[in-house]
């Protein structure tokens, strides 16, 4: 069967198919929770870990895509999401704290991540670092204060294995260990899987991306997962953010 060019392989989407903003969640089934909060929202494609709705807020054309787990899936979907259209992409995470300051429920707006992955390091050498966009980033935070969300602005950590989270059998535990100490003391705010690669492959492409994280463990403390708490604040900053922005940019 010959391949349709025009259709982005892995998204399975096309030029016209998404807003140019996009909200990034991992999980498919996230998706159709944040299409809720749109008008006139549709299903517009579902393939391997990539489904996608479009619809509009407040009369600006927005889409979802979930990514899938962890930065290979990441950096594909961004890849062609930004061949199709998008400009802005604002990943929508659940992620661990790693300061007892961020509590469950909390959100975190990421404004670099520690690039603890690989699949970066085939992009650019390990010294560049993978910083979000400043006026996403800004339109987060003016969003979540608008909203009364309590949102921790800092640094976070991106890895690729989520198990070795506290996991003493391990060939590597005390290699680890050691390095999640080092996190704790050097004020890194929480841990997810997929910023990294956002951050990265969207500076490289001209494109603009931020990252709000909604905490629902406490990774300190050996808990990476405890309570799913805060996704619809995290949703709700995220569109809120994409109001902001449009008035704001000419993209």
């Amino acid at each position: 069967m010959e391949i349709d060019k025009s259709v982005e392989y892995h998204i399975a989407m096309k030029k016209g198919d998404i807003g140019k903003y996009v909200l990034l969640p991992g999980d498919p089934g996230r998706v159709e929770k944040i299409a809720s909060y749109f008008d006139e929202a549709k299903e517009v494609a579902f393939n391997r870990e990539y489904r996608t709705f479009t619809g509009t807020v407040n009369g600006i054309r927005i889409s979802a895509t979930s990514t899938g787990i962890g930065c290979p899936s990441t950096a594909i979907c961004v890849e062609e999401l930004a061949k199709i259209g998008g400009e802005v992409f604002i990943r929508i995470g659940t992620a661990g704290s790693l300061q007892k300051e961020v509590d469950l429920g909390d959100v975190v707006i990421s404004t670099a991540a520690v690039r603890e992955e690989g699949t970066t390091r085939q992009y650019v050498p390990l010294s560049f670092p993978a910083v979000a966009d400043i006026n996403v980033t800004n339109a987060l935070i003016e969003a979540a204060s608008n909203l009364g969300v309590t949102a921790h602005p800092g640094i976070t950590h991106c890895k690729d294995a989520f198990y070795t989270e506290g996991n003493s059998e391990l060939p590597l535990a005390k290699e680890n260990a050691e390095k999640w100490e080092a996190w704790y003391k050097s004020r890194v705010l929480a841990t997810s899987m997929e910023s990294a690669a956002l951050f990265i492959v969207s500076h490289l492409k001209r494109k603009l991306a931020g990252e709000v994280l909604a905490i629902i463990g406490k990774t300190y403390e050996d808990k990476p997962i405890e309570k799913k708490v805060g996704v619809d604040e995290a949703i709700k900053v995220a569109i809120e953010a994409v109001k902001i922005l449009d008035k704001k940019l000419k993209i």
